[in-house]
Formats: C-alpha cells, structure tokens, sequence
C-alpha cells in the first residue's frame, strides 16, 4: 500500500510515483496531527544573504520537477532498496490492536517498480511463499506491460506501471500551488509550496476527484529540482459507489521524504500516514504506518539480483 499511495502523492504534487494500482502496500493510517519528520532538520526562510535573491515562478517550478522526475526514475532502475512498513490497525478509541511488519526489496524489472515481500513481522518466507511471490511479480509485470502497450497504441501517456498520468498543467487545473517560500531542510536549499484542490474543478476521472480533495505541501530542492518532501490531508471524506467501492475519511493525512544517493538519485527514504481507508477487497485500513527505506545498492542490468529470479536483461535504448 505504501507503494500505491506515495505514486499518488507525487502525482498531486507534481510527478509521477494511488490511483489504486501496481505496487504493493499503501499507506493508510486514524485521523490526527500529521506525522512528525525524522529525516533532518528544517529552517524556515532563506540564508541572511539570499534573502533578496528572487523566488522562482511556481508553475514553471513544477514544470521542471515534471521533467526531472521522469529523467530520475531511467537512473532509479540501477537501484534497489529495503522498505520496511510497519502497520498499526487500532480500534474505535484508538487503541492499537494489531501490529504488523513487512519488509520488501524494491527494484525495477524490464522497467516496472516491483516490491517483493522477503520478511513478515521478523520471519523469513518459506520456499512456498518465496515461489508465491515471484509469481505476484511475473503477473505484475506482464499486466504493467501489457497496460502500456495498449496506452502506447492510443497516444496516452503513462507511468512506468502502464497507468494514466496527471501532468501538472492538468494539476493546475484542478488546484493551486501558492505561498512559495525558500526553506533549509538537510542542508539544503527548497522551494516550499502549498497545494489546495479546488472543490469547484471539473474533473475526468476518480483520481482526479482524489487530488481535488487534497490539500498539503511540497518542497522541492531548489537545485535539482525534484520532490524531497511532501506533508498533506484530505479535506473532506471521498467515497466512490456510496462507499461500497471506496472510503477515505477526512483528516486522513500523510508525510513522505526522499534522499539523495550516490549524489545522483533522489530515492524514498520515509513514509508515515495516518487515517482510515477502504478500497473494494483492495485494503481495508484504520490505523497508522511508518515505511523506513534503506539499505540502498546499485547493481548492473545483466546480474541476476534474486533467487529464483531470472536475469534482468538491460532496457533497449
């Protein structure tokens, strides 16, 4: 779920990583003050002698984080990394009931972003569910493949895992970025900008009614220009089919990192959300998660990386 949920907030603000679909995990998590960062300190406003030097135009901002984001994820695909996501469902006085934790390996396979299960709360899996979940990938893959062909056939343009993407001039459409002000975070400079839906915006599709109903904020590094961080909540309660299809309550929010390694790509590094969602047999969450990524390596195409997994054979150019 962490997975299908940080694509969506890429999305929204701006790029490209919740429209319900590949991946696995998501991150749904009781209504609550957001999530408090672990990943370093943040000082608001610019250096004393920056203070003059001007603000870039949001829009056009957004536009380059667009761009360098799909640049990103052809330097991503030499990558794999450890995620590990801890689930706490709770009860209706917000009492933890249940704890669960899932460690994955997140890599790429003839260019799909595909999560593989290697622990469950501490365990390694056994032969039969090692072989389970190569075949979850095998299908994963082929049905990502098989998406884009089809989106390819009708000039529509796609995420890596073959889904319908929202560009950011459809994203001003459908809301603002406003208040842009230079932040330190890390040590670095970003450009942090808010992001309100607008409940009046026309939209084409569920998804779009999703980031209709968002609201939060983005920092992008001002010097790569790309997503390190966004925090945000839905305003409002979003069901589809009265609910039957899916159920997200108001007040259910997020917060996401991302660092750079190798001084070269930006990757995951934490994911906390809190909330309660329902998505058909999909999910069922009310809870909270934390998704701690690390561990990362950088590998050739042409190494087989995993047991039982066949060799990963390079992209054609």
């Amino acid at each position: 779920m962490v997975a299908l949920f940080r694509r969506s907030l890429v999305i929204v603000i701006a790029l490209g990583w919740m429209a319900l679909s590949g991946g696995k995990g998501c991150a749904w998590a009781q209504s609550g003050p957001p999530p408090v960062s672990q990943a370093g300190p943040e000082t608001a406003g610019p250096k004393p002698d920056e203070a003059e030097r001007p603000l870039p135009d949001i829009p056009a901002l957004m536009h380059s984080v667009e761009v360098n984001q799909k640049a990103s994820e052809a330097i991503e695909k030499d990558y794999m990394y450890r995620s590990v996501q801890t689930h706490e469902e709770t009860d209706g006085h917000g009492g933890v009931k249940k704890t669960e934790t899932m460690e994955y390996d997140i890599f790429w396979v003839n260019g799909v972003r595909v999560h593989r299960l290697t622990k469950k709360n501490g365990k390694e899996l056994s032969a039969d569910e090692q072989k389970k979940e190569s075949e979850q990938i095998d299908k994963q893959v082929a049905k990502a493949k098989e998406r884009r062909a089809k989106a390819d056939e009708k000039g529509t343009e796609t995420d890596p895992g073959g889904h319908e993407v929202v560009t950011v001039s459809r994203l001003l459409e459908l809301g603002s970025f406003t208040n842009a002000r230079r932040v330190q975070l890390n040590g670095r400079d970003t450009i942090a900008v808010d992001f309100v839906g607008d409940p009046k915006a026309k939209t084409k599709n569920r998804f779009e009614e999703v980031i209709r109903d968002l609201a939060g904020t983005a920092w992008v590094d001002e010097k790569d220009k790309v997503l390190v961080k966004v925090q945000g909540h839905f305003v409002n309660s979003f069901k589809v089919g009265a609910g039957m299809v899916a159920n997200i309550q108001k007040g259910t929010n997020f917060e996401g990192e991302w660092r750079k390694i190798n001084d070269e790509v930006w990757l995951p590094s934490m994911f906390d959300g809190r909330g309660a969602a329902r998505v058909l047999v999909l999910f069922h969450f009310n809870g909270s998660l934390r998704a701690v990524d690390s561990d990362y390596r950088k590998f050739k195409a042409t190494s087989t990386i995993l047991p039982g997994m066949s060799t990963v054979e390079p992209e054609p150019q």
